[in-house]
Parts: C-alpha cells; sequence; structure tokens
C-alpha cells in the first residue's frame, strides 16, 4: 500500500493510497488522531493497528495525523488544524472526519470547536471527554513544583521524545506535565467548558448526534481492562483500572469516555483494544475493534458524510 508523507512545520501526517474497494464512497476523508503517547507508525507498527485499510476497503479516503506524543490538547489541536486544512487542500473537499482516540478525543473536538465549518463528523473512542481518574491520582501524587515532580517529568518527556524520533517527527513540542493537567478531571471539565459541543449536560449522560454547532459527534468506548492473556498489555490496564471504582478500560472510565451519540461504552475491550492493539490481539468473545470502525463508516455513509 503506498503511503505519502507529508511534512508541516508542527506536525506530520500520512496518506494512505486513496483507491476505494466499496462501490460506495465516504463524502469526506478520514483523519485519525492518536492519543497520549501517540504515534502514526513506529517501527513498522501502525497506533490504527489495520484500521486505516478497513475504512479504504469501505470506501474512505483516510489520513493519518501526527500531533506532539505529549502535550496539551490545544496545542495539538492547533497541529491539527494545520494538517486538516493540508487534507482539504489536497482532497478539494472542504470538511473532514475526525476519529480520535483517549487524548486524541479532546485534539479533534478542539478543531470542529474553533472550525466547524472544516468538520462533518467527530468520533471519539475511549475519549478522556469527563477527566480520568488514573491522570487524577498521577497527578495527585507529586507536588506542583517538586523534584519528584521534575524527574517524572523528565523521564516521560524522554519517552515522549523517544516516540517522536522513531515516528519522524523529533521536533515535535512535548510536555508531559501539561498533557497530563489536560487529561485530570479538572483540566477536563475546564476544556469542556471552553469547548461544550457534544459533551453530555450530565455525568454518564448522552446528547444528540448533531451539535449546535452543525458537526455530528458519536462515541464508543470498552468498559474492561484484561481481555486477553496473550496480550502483554493487559496486565498493567488491569493494575491501572483498580484506581477506578467503576467500569473502565484502565485508563478512561466508560461514563467520562461518553460524547455525543453513545455507539457504546461497554464493550469489553480496555484502552489498547480500541485501536486493535496490541497487534490485533482482544477478547475473543467480543466484537472485532476493526468491525466497530467498519460500521462506523458505514453509519457515516448513511449520513452523507
Amino acid at each position: 500500500m503506498k503511503r505519502y508523507v507529508f511534512s508541516l512545520i508542527i506536525g506530520f501526517f500520512t496518506l494512505w493510497g486513496a483507491s476505494a474497494h466499496s462501490s460506495e464512497e465516504l463524502e469526506y476523508p478520514v483523519v485519525l488522531v492518536h492519543g497520549l503517547f501517540g504515534f502514526d507508525n513506529l517501527l513498522g507498527v501502525d497506533y490504527f493497528y489495520r484500521v486505516p485499510s478497513v475504512i479504504q476497503q469501505e470506501g474512505g479516503n483516510v489520513y493519518v495525523a501526527e500531533v506532539s506524543s505529549a502535550h496539551n490538547s490545544e496545542l495539538r489541536g492547533e497541529q491539527l488544524l494545520e494538517q486538516v486544512a493540508l487534507v482539504r487542500a489536497i482532497t478539494g473537499k472542504d470538511k473532514v472526519n475526525l476519529i480520535g482516540h483517549s487524548q486524541g478525543a479532546q485534539t479533534i473536538r478542539y478543531v470542529a470547536s474553533v472550525k466547524p465549518q472544516w468538520v462533518a463528523s467527530v468520533t471519539s473512542i475511549g475519549g478522556v471527554n469527563w477527566g480520568s481518574r488514573f491522570a487524577d491520582v498521577v497527578r495527585g501524587s507529586v507536588d506542583t513544583g517538586s523534584f519528584s515532580e521534575q524527574f517524572l517529568a523528565s523521564l516521560a518527556n524522554g519517552l515522549a521524545g523517544l516516540i517522536d524520533l522513531l515516528s519522524g517527527k523529533p521536533t515535535a513540542p512535548k510536555d508531559a506535565l501539561e498533557a497530563l493537567s489536560a487529561l485530570t478531571t479538572e483540566g477536563t471539565i475546564a476544556f469542556n467548558q471552553k469547548y461544550p459541543e457534544g459533551v453530555p449536560s450530565t455525568y454518564c449522560g448522552n446528547s444528540s448526534a448533531l451539535a449546535d454547532n452543525g458537526v455530528y459527534y458519536f462515541s464508543w468506548s470498552g468498559a474492561k481492562a484484561w481481555t486477553n492473556v496473550f496480550d502483554p498489555a493487559d496486565n498493567a490496564l488491569a493494575l491501572f483500572s483498580q484506581v477506578f471504582g467503576e467500569p473502565n478500560d484502565g485508563l478512561v472510565s466508560a461514563c467520562s469516555s461518553n460524547l455525543g451519540q453513545v455507539i457504546g461504552n461497554n464493550f469489553k475491550m480496555n484502552h489498547l483494544d480500541q485501536v486493535n492493539q496490541t497487534i490485533g490481539i482482544h477478547h475473543l468473545f467480543e466484537t472485532d475493534p476493526l468491525t466497530l470502525y467498519r460500521q462506523h463508516i458505514r453509519r457515516l455513509k448513511d449520513l452523507n458524510l
């Protein structure tokens, strides 16, 4: 499959070959946006594992954005705006369908809020839309300005720098503390006050798909941290899940993920399963994560998006 890499001043994105396998094509291109410590492709492994191919098969042109792996959602959103502008120029389409995972949900919500005329739909997958209890615990475990905070921030920034280097964006700005603060309950509530579209009026609530800004909002997520004995990431997610006290995917609670029309928030998927990681390993008796993407592209086509 051909891949064309376009470098921007503050980011990169990858265009997957646009030949559609479906007789009916999606009206607007899809842009996939990764979460914290994310990437487009790292050492040959895609963050959205096999997802672009599925979108292609359903008749969609798909782009994978590259934003900072660790920073606040507004800065990442500004990076994404640059890339959306380029997608619009390349395709001649005036809008895009944005799909974001984890912090990527906040990133795409920012773009849809400040440039709604550029966005047909926003889809949040395992999105931090009402904060993460895990982020709250991590943020609360060290004092602001302390040596411990600076030490942990240095480690996290080092990891982000390595990810950015190996995924081809070595100069991307990074600030792990900014990213962490953005994902806390306090940080997310402040974000929601500035960019409220699609957010339910109550915790664990629902809202309509079509928001006042003319953009469609959708979401889905999982509620099971440990899903497959052969997935090496599941043990860590199962440990992280213990801080929640409510259904969660290991990093985000099911209720916090709700945005717009909720496709489902109780799939037997953890935070990585939602992007078909690790390398396609998921719960044996749950819907294949790729099936959710396939169904969603058909949903968007039915809405002429």
